[in-house]
């Protein structure tokens, strides 16, 4: 059976957006927010070029085992794949760099902001989700938001660099997750996450190359970052095979969810303090969720 396309005049209604669907899309944000936790934590430590090039190789090395398997390639999603793959490297080197300055709980909600990218790319290409999902939508994101929310307003040239990085992480992270699902839906979900690998990896190895930074981490950091690096490409996996099962308006911002996952991992693991406006984020998300679902 051919896979329907999602370009321009699709218009497809959310009822498409299968269980199967918001299963993997869910999936892909806890399992992003994990990784986007763990690799945060250690960039408080250790290089963040270092762990950011470190972990996309252990995620590359992964795809290459499986490519080999199977033993081809889809020209125009691998192509499709890199262009992914580009904004995904500018942008995780900008967010672990920014979550290297300030706190997740800063860093976080402007981060969360980038599903809007995918999001209305989707609508202007054609895709109508119903009222109620799209309420759901606005709600989702609106609650991840407000959910990585932090109480403190003290400026700081540290924390002011850490905005800025945030917000270009925003944008090329969102740019990621539209081609990730565009070339997941339009053809071959392997070949787009293996060209996605080779074009974050190339451009974050140039870029390391450009500044000079510093790529040895310590032997006993590698498990840790190597597992970071195949986190993350299993949550792009997910993301992938969702993009394939519903509308990517949707898919995206229910794979854009990671930022309250985080922020709940920084709860629980480091002690941050979750404030009321946290708590009701986390709930507002949820409906938004469930309204997406019921859609």
């Amino acid at each position: 059976m051919r896979r329907r396309r999602a370009g321009h005049g699709d218009a497809r209604r959310a009822s498409d957006l299968s269980l199967v669907a918001l299963a993997l899309a869910l999936g892909s944000s806890v399992v992003w927010g994990v990784a986007d936790f763990s690799g945060g934590s250690l960039t408080k430590r250790l290089p963040a070029f270092a762990v950011t090039v470190v972990s996309q190789s252990a995620g590359f090395a992964v795809l290459v085992v499986a490519v080999a398997v199977r033993g081809e390639l889809g020209g125009r999603s691998f192509l499709l794949g890199v262009l992914a793959g580009v904004g995904g490297g500018a942008g995780l080197a900008a967010f672990y760099r920014a979550l290297s300055l300030g706190t997740m709980s800063v860093v976080s909600p402007i981060a969360a902001c980038g599903a809007v990218v995918p999001f209305a790319i989707a609508l202007g290409t054609g895709e109508r989700p119903s009222s109620l999902a799209l309420a759901g939508a606005a709600f989702a994101l609106g609650g991840a938001v407000l959910a990585s929310l932090d109480e403190r307003r003290a400026s700081s040239p540290e924390r002011t660099r850490a905005v800025a990085l945030a917000a270009a992480a925003a944008l090329a992270l969102g740019l990621f997750v539209y081609f990730l699902g565009l070339g997941s839906r339009e053809g071959d979900a392997l070949s787009t996450l293996f060209g996605a690998r080779v074009g974050s990896l190339g451009l974050l190895v140039a870029l390391a190359f450009a500044r000079r930074a510093p790529l040895r981490l310590p032997r006993a950091s590698l498990g840790a970052v190597a597992l970071v690096g195949v986190a993350d490409v299993s949550a792009n996996a997910l993301f992938a095979f969702a993009s394939g099962r519903g509308l990517l308006a949707l898919v995206s911002v229910l794979g854009s969810l990671y930022p309250v996952v985080t922020v709940l991992l920084a709860h629980v693991v480091l002690g941050e303090r979750l404030t009321r406006a946290q708590q009701i984020g986390v709930t507002v998300a949820l409906a938004g969720v469930a309204a997406i679902a019921g859609g």
